[in-house]
């Protein structure tokens, strides 16, 4: 099973939030999810991105892949952390 670090949509029409969640790469984008690692709203003030970087690194070291989105999130909010 090839797992994928992904969004999954929630909230209500034109007020969008988000999980961050590892999935089965096959499954649909709001399928269900293996874990839930986050949260991400880009809806807030300061684009809210909260995840579990534990969990993270966990499933990235057992060959998981990050979308796109979710590699450039976990990027920015890293070099954030680290000022």
């Amino acid at each position: 099973m090839a797992v994928r670090l992904r969004l999954q949509r929630r909230g209500k029409p034109k007020r969008p939030y988000y999980r961050v969640v590892a999935v089965d790469q096959r499954s649909k984008r709001d399928g269900e999810p293996i874990e839930i690692l986050g949260q991400y709203d880009p809806i807030a003030v300061d684009n809210k991105f909260n995840v579990n970087m534990d969990r993270v690194n966990y499933w990235l070291g057992t060959g998981a892949q990050a979308s796109e989105t979710v590699a450039a999130l976990i990027k920015k909010s890293q070099i954030i952390e680290n000022r």
